[in-house]
């Protein structure tokens, strides 16, 4: 019975406790709301006033931005009033200036007028005046007016002929002793301004070796390494007993070039086998390479020419290690576009054709050891191929006169082209031995009878032969070339090949007096 009384108190007092303890919670949470809600309704009041603020600050801002805004387009405003009221002062003076100019114009017609009329009156009674002569001439000779203008024309033609003719011939003397010293003076200008090297190459170079017992490193054991090097470079290799130094000979310029700097290379290695041998000259293969294009862009920067074919570029490098008769060909080509440029501009013609067509003269030099046929006309083929100018394929075909020049940059080329061959010292031969085989030439033409007078022209690689008519027929200047021709081979050493020109003509010459 005790127990269960206990049980019940302490379920009592439990159930108690719950409820007291559920009363305390409910309070203390009642009381966090509150201050919850407080605190919200504070930050909300904070938030009200901050945002009453920045819109009061928002506002006060737009109203400055309206009156600055405001200011300005008045002030625009103002400007553009004073501007417009300055132009309406402008137009009202231009406007008064017409008007006066328009009284005068009007007072000026006025006047026009009135001379007009006295100038009718005037003319009308000259007119009588001449009607009234006539017929007094007519009365007085007993001629017409026709007759007598038919007689007074034909006097006058007669007179103007006579003195139209005198006066064309002292025209065509004094135009032509003027052309010829023009001409000398362009040319000569052109020569003294345009001053290019010249460089004598032969068929050999000669590579130095740092002594004599690399000559046998050369040859290797029973000849192999001097058989490699010749079979890559098809150039051939001389070792003799001059002292420290290897002769490569060869007529293709680039290879001995390639060959030239394939031995340099090896002498500096020190490891000369064929294959070592094989492996350098394909390095200087392309160092030679890159030197020709170099030195085609050179020449093109050079001479000022644009628009050039990449391949016609690098075929104006490959001259650099061609020689004509010892003359170097790259140095000639700049030197005639130069030359012929220089006299285009001096008479007048199109400097930059003349310039395109001397530097392009002689491309067909940089492969005639490949294709066959001369360099003119291989020339030509080329610029055709590369799509050149057909006023520059002229050019390179007419420079040797295998065809009539058409075109005054033609003629330019040619003459420069003479004048770049011509200087002393230019080709493998010494000023003395050139004005020699000049004057042999002219000796030769003029011992033949019926030779009147001969010209060596084109640095002696033409010779000009003018003949008696009443000595030698048409015909017969054939056999008088032939002959010539036989003489010049068996009695002269030139290089190259010269033509014999053979002129007859036949002229009448009277004077009036």
């Amino acid at each position: 019975m005790t127990d269960l009384l206990w049980i019940i108190v302490a379920v009592a007092m439990l159930a108690l406790g719950g409820i007291v303890g559920y009363i305390y919670r409910r309070n203390i949470a009642e009381a966090k709301v509150a201050k919850a809600e407080e605190a919200v309704k504070k930050l909300l009041d904070e938030a009200q006033k901050r945002a009453e603020a920045l819109k009061k600050e928002t506002v006060l801002e737009a109203k400055e931005e309206v009156l600055k805004i405001r200011a300005e387009v008045e002030k625009e405003t103002r400007d553009r009033r004073s501007e417009l009221q300055r132009l309406e002062r402008r137009l009202l003076q231009r406007e008064e200036s017409l008007d006066k100019k328009m009284d005068s114009l009007e007072a000026r017609e006025e006047a026009y007028t009135k001379k007009q009329h006295e100038l009718d009156r005037t003319e009308e009674a000259i007119s009588q005046l001449h009607k009234k002569q006539l017929e007094e001439l007519e009365r007085i000779s007993g001629m017409s007016v026709d007759e007598a203008k038919a007689i007074l024309m034909a006097n006058a033609e007669q007179e103007t002929r006579h003195e139209v003719a005198v006066l064309v011939r002292d025209l065509e003397a004094k135009a032509k002793e003027e052309a010829d010293k023009r001409a000398r003076n362009i040319v000569g200008l052109a020569i003294q301004r345009c001053a290019a090297d010249h460089v004598a190459e032969t068929t050999v170079s000669v590579v130095p070796l740092p002594n004599d017992e690399m000559k046998g490193r050369i040859i290797g054991r029973e000849g192999r390494n001097i058989r490699a090097l010749e079979t890559a470079t098809g150039i051939d290799l001389i070792i003799d007993d001059t002292p420290e130094a290897v002769i490569l000979s060869g007529f293709d310029p680039v290879r001995r070039e390639v060959a030239r700097l394939a031995l340099e290379k090896l002498i500096l290695d020190g490891r000369i086998h064929p294959a070592r041998i094989e492996e350098l000259v394909e390095k200087a293969r392309k160092e030679v390479e890159t030197q020709i294009r170099e030195a085609g862009e050179q020449a093109v920067f050079a001479t000022g020419i644009h628009g050039l074919h990449h391949e016609l570029v690098r075929l104006i490098g490959r001259l650099r290690f061609r020689t004509s008769y010892g003359q170097n060909v790259y140095k000639h080509s700049i030197e005639v576009a130069h030359l012929a440029g220089m006299m285009a501009a001096e008479i007048g013609a199109n400097v930059a054709l003349a310039k395109r067509a001397g530097l392009l003269h002689d491309i067909g030099k940089a492969i005639d050891h490949e294709v066959e046929g001369p360099h003119v006309q291989i020339g030509a083929d080329l610029a055709k191929k590369y799509r050149e100018n057909a006023q520059v394929i002229h050019a390179i075909q007419a420079h040797h006169n295998d065809i009539e020049p058409q075109t005054i940059e033609a003629i330019l080329v040619q003459a420069a082209d003479a004048i770049s061959a011509a200087r002393p010292g230019a080709r493998r031969e010494t000023l003395e031995n050139y004005i020699k085989r000049l004057e042999k030439l002219e000796e030769i033409a003029n011992s033949f009878s019926g030779v009147e007078k001969s010209f060596a022209i084109q640095a002696g690689r033409e010779v000009r032969i003018i003949v008696k008519p009443e000595d030698i027929s048409d015909a017969g200047t054939v056999l008088v070339a032939k002959e010539i021709v036989k003489r010049i081979e068996n009695e002269l050493d030139y290089p190259g090949q010269i033509k014999v020109n053979v002129i007859r003509e036949t002229r009448s010459v009277e004077y009036a007096k």
